[in-house]
């Protein structure tokens, strides 16, 4: 979960020409000379080496592992390595099937290196080989586009970081979808088949908002990066794509280090510094930098802090040099600050225990990898350099142990440290330097380290287990239970090559129910939306169009059902209940976006007995008790495309004014929405309900759930029944500020077509049924001084009414009338391109009504081998706290 970097990798093939498991680029195998010596060599990165299936009887006296630039193997100018535990003692234990990884010396990399071997320096003797092409294209960390989607999903270059990683550079989302889950899948396109990722602290819970934050993820199980086809933020509720980016099949990257059996203890150093707040601090070092990790269970606005004493001997507080670091437990962000601690008082400009900024400009030596809270642990991740960068820092010595301090205290005001309540009492050394070792508790449920695998078994494993490369047939009988760590048995979207007895569609082709959002509990008060009714329009002509979901009054209100920011409006109004009358032609003009590239602005609209919507992503079975009366093709092999498709209008909110719940009334909200259309055409569908039509049935989005509402079919309608409809009356507080604020007139800024469907077009649509496409429809624009009227006399009606409210103190509602409502509000196509103001409270004055309305929703380079394996380690241990705690 955090910024650790996978060190290892591999060179990758095609997606299609994978074999697994995957290990790396094959340099090549040990020459069998002596001793037994035998093993299949990898390069994983410019520095890594890891030998599978190692092989060595452990007789020889003065046995090590050599690399050099020589043109054969020989220890005069070769450089010994350190073992896999990363020790420096000769080869004196028995090697039996053991896969090992190996770093090369600081400073050099494969490029200089000629051959690797296991030499004997008692004999000077080689006892296996093997040679290193100096073309080898070893695997390095790649950059992919970044995100841009809706929401306000967006991102810089993505990072995949190994097979399993991938870093999100200043990662933005908005936060407002009810379901946004991080998402990958086969194929260009995000569909519900694909597998949520956990986010960068190992949850699966709707994501949050995130103001350009830089994460880390991990790929779950045994799914890599070459299962895959794309990344990116998909709303699983309601099975919008809120954008992603494609990955490429031939990424030539390194595999994680789960893929080679390393445990992220056995690459980090852990030492516990309080035990009653498990206090850990945790370390790697990465060429001339360190990565720290501090963990506590702290309270909100506490710090922990950790850092460098002045004195080498003693751990001595006054004039160290530490990191205070917290989470802030309501936001989760993090922080990690570069502090100078000149005496034990609280900051007051530069006197005192400040940070470094506040004495010197631009001193702030602390890079902030990541933060999270999980299980209620504090973790925050920070990388510095080992050598003091200005005069307020000390430098970090891994050639012999350190003093060092470390606090745990309450923040103040300015969030800045108060005097400590827990801190150092007895000098504490800590060595930087030394080999990986980890000393805190294990989480429970981790594996063992490499070492306690080593020490508690060493197993007589002659079998012969093989990765077949590219081309080559993989065996037929089941694999070995040691490859089974690495085996794709997981849900995971393996593809088919990599194990031949495994189903990379099986999980596919079963796809899993679409989460239905949980019931919205009505505790606020819906706004109240004006049907439209069976007399009316009288040309049964409908306008569909986008808009905001209008908060906690719209649409979860009114339907019980969770939205996700967008919504059908009809004629301007928010998801009405609409009413028709069998035997009747009547025509919606669809303006709901017409790419089906971009699935967050391309909505289909049908009409069907369903009432959740989103046909497109339902399961085979559910499609078979599903019925569709307008909006769809059906081919003769019986497929079903949408043709209810348009140009995209949305009625947008003011960015500047108040939200939605703000707002009493949707008349008061839908004034504030400005219509804005995209060039284009809107599309159109016709719909005659008969005697086979059931009483109810729905419009929606094709392709996403829960964006329309209800259709009222009748036998017939009696226009005398709506207009003697009883009047309720509903007291609705005014607010103070506005109770002196003048009615605002608005004009319409496009100008209507009397004729909006011309006598040949409207001919066109009535013949137009279901089984047929329609043709695309041009629409001569020009000046309408019916509708217009109707406009101005619906704001007038609209104003004389909220006069009398003010007056009053009360709002007269009837829930039946308003037929002049909705000709007022019905929305001709606007000029493309072109944005109009619509008014939102056109009142027919014949009733004397008007509606309860409802408001608007308004790292950087991986420069080192070293510095990938630190991050890629914390990432894995991450990974473990998410589930366990992390040292209790």
């Amino acid at each position: 979960m955090f910024y650790v970097f996978g060190l290892i990798c591999l060179t990758i093939f095609s997606y299609a020409n994978a074999s697994f498991p995957y290990y790396g680029t094959k340099i090549g195998s040990l020459k069998r000379l002596h001793h037994g010596v035998s093993g299949d060599v990898y390069a994983v990165d410019s520095r890594t080496i890891f030998v599978k299936k190692f092989n060595y009887d452990g007789d020889a006296p003065a046995a090590y592992f050599y690399v050099g630039s020589s043109n054969k193997p020989s220890n005069e100018g070769g450089y010994r390595l350190r073992d896999e535990r990363g020790g420096t003692a000769s080869l004196t234990r028995r090697y039996r099937n053991k896969d090992i990884t190996l770093t090369l010396p600081e400073g050099k990399t494969l490029k200089d290196i000629k051959w690797f071997s296991v030499w004997c320096d008692e004999f000077a003797v080689n006892f296996g080989d093997v040679s290193i092409p100096s073309n080898l294209d070893f695997p390095r960390p790649q950059k992919i586009n970044g995100l841009n989607g809706v929401h306000g999903v967006k991102s810089d270059n993505i990072v995949i970081v190994d097979a399993q990683t991938l870093l999100v550079p200043n990662f933005s989302y908005d936060g407002e979808a009810p379901d946004a889950k991080f998402w990958v899948g086969q194929g260009e396109r995000p569909t519900p088949n694909g597998l949520r990722i956990p986010d960068e602290n190992g949850k699966e819970n709707p994501l949050r908002r995130y103001d350009r934050k830089t994460i880390v993820l991990t790929l779950p199980d045994d799914l890599t990066i070459f299962d895959i086809g794309h990344f990116g933020v998909w709303c699983e509720a309601f099975t919008v794509d809120f954008g992603h980016v494609l990955i490429s099949k031939n990424l030539n990257v390194p595999p994680s280090l789960k893929m080679l059996g390393i445990s992220p203890q056995s690459k980090l150093n852990c030492e516990v510094l309080y035990d009653d707040l498990a206090f850990e601090v945790r370390w790697a070092v990465a060429g001339e930098s360190i990565v720290v990790q501090l963990v506590a269970k702290l309270d909100n606005n506490e710090y922990m802090s950790f850092g460098i004493s002045p004195d080498k001997d003693r751990s001595v507080m006054i004039g160290s040099d530490v990191v205070v670091a917290w989470v802030d437990q309501e936001s989760g962000k993090g922080y990690a600050q570069d502090y100078y601690l000149e005496d034990k008082s609280q900051c007051s400009g530069k006197r005192g225990s400040c940070p470094d900024i506040n004495i010197l400009e631009n001193s702030n030596s602390i890079r902030l990898l990541n933060a999270a809270m999980v299980n209620g642990y504090s973790i925050v991740t920070y990388q510095r350099s080992l050598n003091a960068t200005d005069k307020l820092d000390l430098p970090i010595s891994i050639t012999r142990p350190e003093a060092v301090v470390w606090a745990i205290g309450p923040l103040n005001e300015r969030k800045e440290t108060s005097f400590h309540t827990h801190y150092t009492k007895r000098t504490h050394y800590v060595d930087f330097g030394r080999q990986p070792t980890w000393n805190c508790p294990m989480p429970e449920g981790s594996k063992s380290t490499d070492h306690e695998v080593d020490e508690s078994i060493e197993k007589d494993d002659d079998s012969q287990d093989q990765v077949y490369q590219a081309g080559t047939k993989p065996p037929t009988e089941d694999p070995k239970p040691e490859e089974e760590y690495y085996e794709g048995h997981a849900e995971a979207l393996q593809g088919n090559k990599r194990r031949q007895d495994y189903d990379s569609n099986q999980k596919l082709s079963q796809q899993r129910p679409v989460p239905t959002p949980k019931p919205v509990a009505n505790e606020i008060g819906a706004w109240d939306i004006p049907a439209i009714q069976c007399f009316e329009p009288e040309d049964g002509v409908f306008y569909a169009q986008m808009g905001p979901t209008g908060g906690k009054h719209g649409y979860s209100a009114i339907t019980g059902h969770v939205g996700w920011g967008i919504s059908w409006y009809i004629n301007g109004l928010l998801i009405p209940e609409i009413h028709v009358v069998r035997g009747k032609t009547y025509t919606f003009v669809v303006e709901g976006g017409n790419n089906p590239d971009i699935p967050a602005k391309y909505h289909p609209f049908y009409i069907t007995d369903d009432p959740v919507g989103g046909y497109e992503h339902k399961r085979e079975e559910e499609k078979k008790d599903i019925r569709i009366f307008a909006g769809v093709h059906r081919s003769r092999s019986g497929q079903i495309t949408p043709t209810g498709v348009g140009r995209l209008c949305n009625w947008t909110p003011d960015v500047d004014g108040p939200p939605a719940d703000d707002y009493q009334s949707f008349g008061a909200y839908q004034r504030t929405l400005t219509l804005k259309c995209d060039p284009g055409e809107p599309g159109v569908i016709t719909w005659k309900p008969d005697r086979n039509t059931p009483d109810t049935v729905y419009y929606h989005c094709f392709t996403h759930r829960y964006l329309g509402w209800k259709i009222h079919v009748h036998d017939s309608c009696d226009d005398s029944r709506y207009t003697g409809s009883e009047n309720h009356a509903v007291r609705v507080p005014i607010p103070e500020d506005n109770s002196a604020e003048p009615s605002i007139r608005h004009e319409t800024k496009v100008s209507p077509n009397d004729n909006f469907l011309l006598k040949h077009q409207t001919d066109l649509i009535k013949n137009h049924n279901m089984n047929g496409t329609p043709p695309k429809l041009s629409f001569e624009i020009t000046k309408s001084s019916e509708i217009t009227k109707l406009i101005s006399d619906g704001i007038r009606a609209a104003e004389a009414l909220e006069e009398s409210i003010l007056r009053q103190n009360q709002l007269v509602v009837n829930q039946h009338s308003g037929a002049d409502f909705h000709h007022a509000l019905k929305s001709p196509s606007s000029v493309s391109g072109t944005s109009a103001s619509m008014p939102s409270s056109s009142i027919s004055s014949a009733s004397s009504s008007i509606s309860n309305a409802q408001a608007p929703p308004q790292l950087n380079s991986i420069s080192t081998p070293g510095l990938r394996l630190a991050l890629h380690s914390f990432i894995q241990l991450s990974c473990q706290d998410a589930v366990h705690s992390p040292a209790r």
